[in-house]
């Protein structure tokens, strides 16, 4: 599988979202793991399966329809960087399917901070300082002003437990899809992200692809950055379930069940959920066929018993 790999992008967007020619310019060290392997230090002695008996259901989204609901998500994303009409998510959902869509008349969600970027996102959470603050979720670049302040909204925040996504990726090589949970951010070091999966179309084939996972810290000192893509077997635009186990000793990622990562960063906090589709306009060339699709089928979260 050739021509993985993600790099900073030159806007000075944080985290590994962007990307980038290929492998060959990277370490060997660097590059994706093979198969599906589990960290080799084990952060707990728990089997290498998700065992929900020690676990009750607390967030049940199963998009049954006829619409979102809004006791669960918030159809915008990070609205308080730009707006709430210039942020919201372009979807269509009933019978068991959510369809994120980006389409080919939608507009940047901030040409300011992002660029061309476009995005439909659906978060379970949002608050921001007033207008011209920099207290906001999500800090992913420097320089950041709110310019539209938000009512605090806490649908859904877990602190630990399971929260798994069962979805399709898109293969389309300038669209990427993910399920990560942010911080409320009521206090700016409560900032840390856990990516439970982010695929990038460009990083997929008909026989496998990378998924990345792990966590970032943004502007968390207790946190450390501990993200890898690990490649999974296997056609990622057909419907594969992701989930992480979040656990005070550390974050344990599965892919179809199956334990594919562990890390000992935690962020000991209430973290919000954001699923989303994003596309990324070439400079040059053809943008492809529209529109960009993020299939979901349910999302589910587990608090402990």
């Amino acid at each position: 599988m050739d021509n993985f790999g993600l790099a900073p992008h030159p806007s000075g967007r944080r985290g590994c979202r962007w990307p980038r020619a290929t492998w060959d310019q990277r370490d060997p060290r660097d590059r994706p793991r093979e198969g599906l392997p589990v960290s080799e230090q084990p952060v707990t002695d728990l089997p290498a399966t998700l065992d929900y008996a020690r676990y009750e259901l607390e967030f049940d989204a199963d998009f049954s329809g006829p619409d979102l609901d809004p006791a669960q998500w918030v159809p915008h994303y990070l609205p308080q960087w730009s707006s709430r009409e210039q942020t919201r998510a372009r979807y269509d959902v009933g019978d068991g399917l959510l369809t994120l869509r980006v389409d080919a008349d939608q507009p940047p969600w901030s040409i300011e901070y992002d660029g061309s970027v476009r995005v439909s996102n659906l978060q379970t959470g949002v608050r921001s300082g007033p207008v011209g603050s920099a207290s906001g979720q999500h800090p992913f670049r420097d320089g950041l002003v709110v310019r539209e302040q938000q009512a605090e909204q806490r649908l859904y925040a877990p602190q630990y437990g399971i929260v798994e996504v069962r979805a399709a990726a898109t293969d389309d090589p300038h669209s990427m899809v993910a399920l990560w949970l942010i911080g409320v951010e009521d206090e700016p070091e409560r900032s840390a992200e856990i990516c439970v999966m982010e695929i990038f179309g460009r990083e997929l084939t008909d026989a496998a692809g990378l998924v990345g996972m792990g966590v970032h810290p943004f502007n968390d000192p207790a946190v450390a950055d501990d993200f890898d893509r690990v490649r999974v077997e296997g056609d990622l635009r057909e419907f594969h379930d992701y989930a992480i186990e979040w656990l005070p000793s550390g974050i344990r990622f599965f892919v179809d069940g199956r334990l594919v990562r562990e890390t000992d960063q935690s962020p000991g906090y209430p973290l919000q959920l954001m699923l989303d589709v994003f596309h990324f306009p070439p400079e040059e060339g053809d943008a492809g066929r529209y529109p960009k699709e993020f299939q979901v089928q349910r999302v589910r979260g587990f608090r402990p018993r």
